[in-house]
């Protein structure tokens, strides 16, 4: 039987959006799989890790009979890749096996039971729903993403907290030496709700939102999220445990502030970086009346300096910093201006946008 005919493109963009999740080694072999159900006209794409679980439903041509099967997912896109975007391919079920032609090409892959894949226990008891456009959560995994752990002994810190309150959506991230904040307005008030999302899942997320502003809805349970959007259903079970209380770590009303602009700080900072090593990536800051230097050196004994001509009557400070924490910020960062706000040498720097309190990247002073 025909289990699925569509050109190349339409299949291949399917099976790419639910398989960024698929281990290529994993202890049980049928995750590698992905889980067919077909119904009608309609097929169910659904891939797994135990941990998150998502599924995509689409509607293509082929025989109306209902069939369930699961095919290795790397495989089938490696094949449909190499295969002309216009070409019209077919999925055809035979005894225990599928075979995928296109034009003259045949493929003959083996399957395995759908009964024996492991779909996701989903929680019984979610949160309200609330939606948010799909670009507006995208920009906000981009603006603090980068600030999350990496393989964490503190395994809260490897993903980012959510917290939706009233008609609040706020994003944080901490590894420990810096922090990034990002909140937005929703149309809709919720109930105070407060899940900390995994490293994988986050990931995954920015991958798949749109820009466009098309919604996401949002679910929370104790132990699990679930986002729909665009055809997709997303189960993801949450990290347990206690993020830090951010809101300690924002410093307030530091003194002494100077707003410059984006790209001319960035720029200093990349040229400044060249000459710090690998395993040493400090850059000093220099802030003076009418001028911010930076300055960085390493054990060949060479040095770098740039100067930026700055608006500034406050107090002279000199900090170190990891200059990838600070180049990290400002590439994330979609405005002109940004704001540094400095108490001193010991005290972490505030980064923020002028007049607009939605962004906020603390990053801690290294002594150099």
């Amino acid at each position: 039987m025909i289990v699925l005919k569509a050109t190349q493109d339409k299949v291949l963009a399917v099976l790419q959006s639910v398989s960024g999740i698929v281990e290529r080694r994993h202890t049980l072999p049928i995750l590698a799989n992905v889980l067919l159900r077909k119904h009608g006209s309609q097929i169910q794409f659904t891939t797994s890790d135990l941990e998150i679980q998502i599924r995509r439903t689409v509607e293509f041509d082929g025989d109306a009979t209902d069939f369930t099967t699961t095919i290795g997912a790397r495989k089938l896109i490696d094949i449909l890749r190499s295969m002309p975007n216009d070409q019209t391919v077919s999925l055809n079920a035979q005894q225990n096996k599928i075979v995928l032609q296109g034009g003259k090409s045949r493929f003959t892959l083996q399957t395995l039971p759908a009964d024996d894949f492991p779909l996701v226990q989903e929680a019984a008891n979610f949160g309200p729903a609330f939606s948010v456009p799909q670009k507006t959560l995208k920009d906000l995994l981009n603006q603090v993403s980068f600030a999350m752990a990496v393989h964490d002994i503190r395994y809260y810190l490897n993903g980012i907290l959510f917290v939706a309150e009233g008609k609040q959506l706020a994003l944080v991230s901490t590894d420990g030496h810096r922090l990034a904040f990002a909140n937005a307005t929703l149309d809709v008030e919720v109930p105070k709700q407060e899940v900390i999302l995994p490293r994988k899942t986050v990931l995954e997320l920015q991958r798949l939102l749109s820009n466009d502003e098309g919604a996401i809805e949002l679910q929370f349970a104790n132990n699990q999220a679930k986002f729909s959007f665009g055809g997709m259903e997303f189960v993801t079970k949450l990290v347990e445990g206690k993020f830090p209380d951010y809101n300690r770590v924002i410093p307030k009303n530091h003194k002494n502030n100077v707003t410059l602009g984006r790209a001319p700080l960035l720029a200093a900072l990349q040229r400044t970086a060249i000459l710090t090593s690998d395993k040493f990536k400090g850059v000093r800051l220099s802030v003076e009346p009418g001028v911010l230097r930076i300055a960085s050196s390493n054990a060949e004994q060479e040095e770098a300096v740039d100067e930026l001509d700055i608006d500034y009557g406050g107090d002279t400070i000199e900090m170190g910093f990891n200059v990838t924490y600070l180049i990290d910020a400002l590439s994330n960062i979609q405005h002109d201006m940004v704001k540094l706000e400095l108490a001193d040498a010991n005290s972490s720097a505030l980064l923020t946008i002028p007049e607009n309190p939605s962004f906020k990247y603390v990053v801690m002073p290294m002594r150099i």
